[in-house]
């Protein structure tokens, strides 16, 4: 491997631990009432709709049949491996258990997969010109902390440790630097599928958002308060990707 790939997937594997930066504001964070764990769960919501809405923005600008075909992709998938999580029964991860542990699967799951797009985009950039890899693993980078912190917004008020929620979020990352190095070598294979991942990934996160974290945020906190919540979230979520594609 040369200089050059070696630093493509130094370059993605600094996008995988800004993921982790996320989790830090909750280290500070030493116990969590009801409606502080509610008010989480609205936030993590509206950040993962925003993050949705920007994949599939992305994902239209690119193939518009491809990344509906990813959203139903998407949904299907997240659809089927809940059933399947559930008829596991108890189950365990991150110091959790049961249905807060199948929540944090599901969750994981989602980023993980939504990674692997974002690494195939970091590659394909790479194989353009030297400004816009820089434009796309910089925006990449500071887009992944908001989404760390969503990860741990649900890890941490269901008893997982910050620190451990961060590494959890450093995880779901891991496919940026293990899909780079490929996108980049095989640019052409790996394009087109670039819209069907990133509808993949916005089809199961608007499915958690309805299915789990908005129904969750309810039974702690008003119908109000949690939509309030919600649409700030969002919007901090949209101003923040502005801010970072105005630089």
């Amino acid at each position: 491997m040369d200089t050059s790939l070696w630093f493509i997937a130094a370059a993605a594997m600094l996008t995988a631990v800004m993921t982790g930066v996320g989790a830090l504001p909750l280290v500070f964070v030493k116990r969590l009432g009801q409606r502080t764990v509610g008010w989480s769960n609205a936030a993590a919501a509206g950040l993962m709709l925003a993050a949705s809405h920007s994949l599939i923005t992305e994902g239209v600008t690119l193939d518009v049949t491809l990344t509906f075909i990813g959203v139903l992709l998407g949904l299907g998938a997240i659809v089927v491996s809940d059933k399947r999580l559930s008829s596991k029964g108890e189950v365990e991860i991150a110091e959790l258990r049961g249905a807060n542990a199948t929540r944090a699967l599901i969750i994981l799951g989602i980023m993980t997969a939504h990674s692997f797009a974002e690494g195939v985009g970091v590659g394909v950039s790479f194989a353009g010109s030297e400004g816009l890899a820089t434009f796309i693993t910089t925006a990449i980078a500071f887009h992944n902390v908001p989404e760390g912190l969503a990860i741990a917004l649900i890890m941490v008020p269901r008893g997982t440790p910050a620190w451990k929620a961060g590494l959890w979020a450093i995880f779901t990352s891991l496919p940026q630097p293990l899909m780079a190095v490929p996108a980049y070598l095989f640019v052409d294979t790996f394009r087109p599928l670039l819209p069907v991942g990133l509808g993949l990934a916005a089809g199961a996160m608007i499915w958690m958002v309805f299915s789990e974290l908005f129904p969750e945020a309810l039974e702690r906190v008003s119908s109000g308060s949690a939509a309030t919540v919600v649409t700030l979230a969002f919007a901090a979520m949209m101003v923040f990707q502005m801010l970072v594609l105005a630089q």
